[in-house]
């Protein structure tokens, strides 16, 4: 079974099937990664998200990515963090099979997630790691196709994941695979 790539990079540079975004509930852009994606697919991505009535908490659309190397926005939105009391594991976890739903249903060959809900939403990072790589594992062990990268914004983010995937699999590097293409790739 193949594992995630993990890599630090700017998700708008990815070529890629799809990118994950990780959104607010009106698709209309923001700040962080959302604002990134925006700005970097162009006004018809924004065009295309305005024409929809927005996306509830868990759920995810897919959009396309204009100006973007991704062929396709995959936009999903992520829980607001309380303390971890009021089901926001569920709503993450949600999230990310939403997501691989969407690349099943589509055949998308490859696709990139963003660390969802740990930036102004408050989601501890180690803990939204943990729970990404868990339901992108189930999804692989259950014969999900594409080829995942976890694009991370720090070295820490990074570190969090390449400590998961070495649990899960001790005798292989999270940076092993080839690349191919079908692997995420920076474009220069």
């Amino acid at each position: 079974m193949p594992l995630p790539r993990v890599t630090r990079a700017d998700i708008t540079t990815l070529r890629v099937d799809a990118i994950v975004n990780a959104a607010n509930s009106t698709l209309r852009g923001g700040g962080g990664v959302d604002g990134a994606i925006h700005r970097a697919a162009g006004p018809g991505l924004l065009e295309e998200c305005c024409r929809h009535p927005g996306c509830p908490a868990g759920h995810a659309i897919l959009k396309g990515g204009y100006d973007l190397p991704a062929r396709h926005v995959i936009h999903t939105v992520g829980p607001v963090y309380h303390g971890g009391q009021e089901g926001e594991a569920q709503v993450l976890a949600a999230c990310y099979r939403a997501c691989l739903a969407v690349v099943a249903e589509h055949d998308l060959q490859s696709v990139a997630f963003p660390c969802i809900s740990t930036g102004v939403y408050g989601y501890p990072a180690d803990e939204a790691a943990a729970i990404a790589f868990r339901e992108v594992q189930a999804w692989l062990s259950s014969g999900g196709a594409a080829a995942v990268t976890f694009c991370c914004f720090s070295d820490d983010d990074v570190d969090h994941y390449r400590a998961l995937i070495r649990d899960h699999a001790p005798h292989q590097s999270p940076d092993d695979a080839d690349p191919d293409e079908n692997d995420a790739q920076p474009v220069q």
